[in-house]
């Protein structure tokens, strides 16, 4: 009697949950072959429509697929044509204009002083100031974020106190899928729903005793609105991650963020990950009641 089950088909590759097997690499170099002298990009675009890789917003994932294609030709897989334009993300951010805004010490306690505001940056001056801000001051530094992302400043009777950059969500943190209770395919679709807060920064010059707290909640507030507006949809979980070697987490702690676990100290790279030995604290927002609900669709 024959057996007449099928084979899997061998998996080749794999790239942020998605996998690629013969028939799928036939597909993309043939795309190559055709398309190869409209450039990268456009070879992205063609995929991203046949794939159905989009953005919650709707738009093509196209920075992604170009990852995806370097990460391939990386592997030996496949050969890009020549680049048509010079990497523009090899050129460091230029900081060296300093930007116009009030540097003037402030200390006490929050009630001493009126105004608070957190809001999204208006144009592109404050942009810059935020960005030459964190550049600057934050132990990270600047590192532009990629894909979904908010960028806001907080003001305290009317001077700049505080920045903070909210980006995609990490792509995998195991005591974060527990935490939710999502298994991959789960994650896979929903991830978009989450952001995470990479940077924050207190100007050093700002000595205000809970300010820290008092900014983390009114953003929160307003985070998941926001985002609508931005990326037209919502988000419905907030995380973020704490270096437990410089920090205690003690103004998420304050704003009741839940602590959720500690990381491996693993970061990803391209589409691997490497061990760096610094783990991390995860710590959680809730930005809406139902958000397991949600989130496991």
């Amino acid at each position: 009697m024959m057996d007449e089950r099928q084979e899997k088909p061998l998996i080749l590759f794999r790239y942020r949950g998605r996998t690629l097997d013969e028939l799928s690499l036939t597909f993309v170099r043939s795309q190559i072959e055709q398309h190869g002298e409209k450039g990268r990009s456009h070879i992205a675009r063609m995929l991203c429509e046949h794939w159905g890789w989009r953005q919650a917003n709707g738009a093509l994932k196209e920075f992604a697929c170009r990852d995806f294609l370097l990460r391939l030709e990386e592997a030996g897989l496949v050969v890009l044509p020549a680049r048509k334009c010079t990497k523009n993300n090899l050129k460091p951010k230029d900081f060296s204009r300093i930007p116009f805004f009030v540097q003037q010490s402030l200390a006490g306690g929050v009630s001493h002083f009126s105004g608070l505001e957190v809001r999204p940056v208006a144009d592109r001056e404050e942009r810059y100031l935020c960005d030459w801000l964190i550049h600057h001051h934050h132990y990270l530094g600047y590192d532009a974020p990629v894909g979904e992302h908010l960028k806001y400043l907080a003001f305290l009777s009317g001077q700049v106190v505080a920045c903070i950059i909210w980006a995609s969500a990490a792509w995998r943190c195991g005591s974060r899928e527990t935490f939710i209770g999502w298994n991959d395919s789960q994650k896979r679709a929903h991830l978009h729903f989450v952001a995470n807060n990479v940077r924050f920064l207190i100007l050093p010059w700002i000595q205000i005793k809970h300010l820290a707290s008092k900014i983390l909640a009114a953003n929160t507030r307003r985070l998941s609105g926001d985002w609508q507006e931005k990326w037209n949809h919502q988000v419905v979980l907030a995380e973020t991650f704490v270096d437990i070697e410089r920090f205690a987490g003690t103004c998420y702690r304050a704003a009741n963020w839940i602590f959720a676990g500690v990381t491996k100290g693993s970061a990803k790279r391209g589409a691997s990950y490497y061990h760096h030995g610094h783990p991390k604290a995860l710590y959680l927002y809730p930005l809406h009641p139902r958000f397991r609900e949600r989130l496991c669709l």
